[in-house]
């Protein structure tokens, strides 16, 4: 039975759930807020059909197949979605089954978009589960993207795949191995990053918070005004630190352990990424500096904003729709490319972008010289003609995925630029979007339950690279 093994690894991820449920019930009671029934009720749920799952399909013989995988990859992110909307729903919040769904799966895929607001006023257990859902969705697609999508061969992926001389450096043999190092990793830069934003002068709970939101690159604050509520520049500083180093891929920090001190400065994808942020930066800086004679400040709220959009994350300290149409369509764009691969941010990613870069010039060397040899490399290596044909693949996917999010979007009545940054915020995970409907000063609790539903499905597609997703809908994947 394709689905047994399957259900069998959910139950355990269920009942994990129940156990990470019980962390915003603890701070709910210690705080002295009622709502940690709420979360108490919703624990014992998810326990209750993770045991029931773990039970029913117990079996001696546990293997998973290729097909599993697939299967495994996206139920996972959909169970843990729904079972982690239920505390929205138990809540005095008493949010509809859609509206809960959505700002769960907004928080799981760390992409940031809510329907929440009145954020300062709300319970602390509910604030801190938004942010331990984008901490575990962060932790979640690191751990599949360096141990599980590579072996899927999704999206040129096997790029990167762990095992494999041919390719990239084998960092660990197992993937238990690698969940539970990069886990310590993960744990360690959150840990620093409350620190050090607690230093600065954030309040302890505020720094908690954001300091998981941070390295996943989630987005989600326990203020409605974002990050420009605390208006102080070590913090804004800190966290644009902080947003970096969770787009950075997290085995390069594993290589890094093993003292390859200057892994990171050496890989081309990180280069690459860099030089992208400076220069984006930098073009929105100057491009704000025509309009007043504060330098210093225009690059201070470039910089966090700017960062912000690139890697994901999605906070604010201005409304930049008031930045002008060169830097809404600039950062449209930059939604759309992420950050890098095996990190916490979402996108197209940057190696992606370099593969196909590399594939265009050596056609263009083709016809200049029918005759000559040249080969795409990537980090200096030989890129095979299976993993160029699989970026090429996934980036027509993206296109066409978000062609169709747009216009399925506009069809259900939205106007062009909600329905245009609406596809890209949640295939793209970014959080915010643009205009004056879902823009950074606003939530996306006025948009309809249909378009929501088709954000909800676009969030989830974006977050697991989309051919996992979209491989499950052909009639052939289910074949014997």
């Amino acid at each position: 039975m394709i689905f047994q093994p399957v259900l069998y690894v959910i139950g355990y991820l269920l009942s994990a759930l129940s156990i990470i449920l019980c962390i915003p019930a603890g701070v709910d009671a210690f705080y002295g807020d009622n709502q940690w029934q709420s979360f108490t009720f919703a624990s014992l749920i998810s326990l209750f059909f993770g045991i029931i799952l773990i039970l029913a399909n117990k079996s001696d013989n546990f293997s998973i197949t290729l097909k599993q995988a697939f299967l495994l990859t996206t139920l996972s992110w959909v169970f843990i979605a729904v079972f982690g909307s239920l505390p929205f729903i138990f809540s005095d919040l008493k949010l509809s089954f859609t509206n809960a769904l959505f700002e769960s799966m907004s928080g799981i895929t760390t992409t940031g978009s809510t329907i929440l607001s009145g954020l300062d006023n709300l319970p602390h257990g509910i604030l801190i589960w938004r942010s331990l859902l984008q901490w575990i969705g962060g932790i979640g697609i690191v751990v599949i993207a360096i141990a599980f999508l590579p072996i899927l061969k999704v999206g040129g992926m096997q790029l990167f795949h762990t095992e494999s001389s041919d390719t990239s450096e084998k960092v660990l043999p197992r993937a238990g191995q690698i969940a539970i190092i990069i886990g310590a990793i993960y744990f360690f830069l959150t840990v620093l990053c409350a620190v050090l934003l607690w230093i600065f002068g954030m309040p302890t709970f505020d720094s908690i918070a954001h300091s998981m939101t941070t390295l996943a690159t989630g987005g989600f604050s326990t203020s409605d005004m974002s990050i420009g509520k605390y208006n102080n520049i070590n913090i804004e500083f800190t966290i644009s630190i902080f947003m970096i180093l969770g787009s950075l891929p997290f085995v390069l920090y594993l290589q890094t352990l093993r003292g390859n001190f200057f892994v990171i400065f050496k890989d081309s994808q990180v280069q690459f990424f860099i030089l992208l942020v400076i220069t984006s930066v930098l073009i929105v800086t100057f491009w704000k500096y025509q309009n007043t004679a504060s330098f210093f400040n225009n690059f201070r709220s470039s910089l966090f904003n700017t960062i912000s959009i690139f890697t994901g994350t999605g906070y604010t300290t201005q409304n930049f729709n008031n930045w002008g149409p060169f830097i809404i369509v600039l950062f449209l764009f930059l939604m759309l490319v992420g950050g890098c691969a095996g990190s916490t941010t979402c996108g197209i990613k940057i190696f992606r972008l370099q593969i196909l870069y590399q594939s265009a010039r050596v056609q263009i060397f083709k016809l200049l010289n029918p005759h000559g040899v040249s080969v795409s490399k990537y980090n200096k290596m030989p890129v095979s003609e299976s993993i160029t044909s699989s970026v090429m693949g996934y980036f027509f996917m993206f296109i066409i995925s978000y062609i169709i999010i747009t216009l399925i979007l506009s069809f259900i009545g939205n106007d062009f630029l909600t329905s245009l940054s609406g596809a890209a915020t949640s295939l793209a995970n970014v959080g915010p979007g643009l205009g004056n409907v879902i823009g950074p000063s606003k939530t996306f609790a006025g948009l309809s339950d249909l378009t929501k539903w088709v954000l909800i499905i676009g969030m989830l597609t974006g977050r697991l690279e989309l051919l996992s997703v979209i491989v499950l809908l052909t009639p052939s994947f289910w074949k014997n």
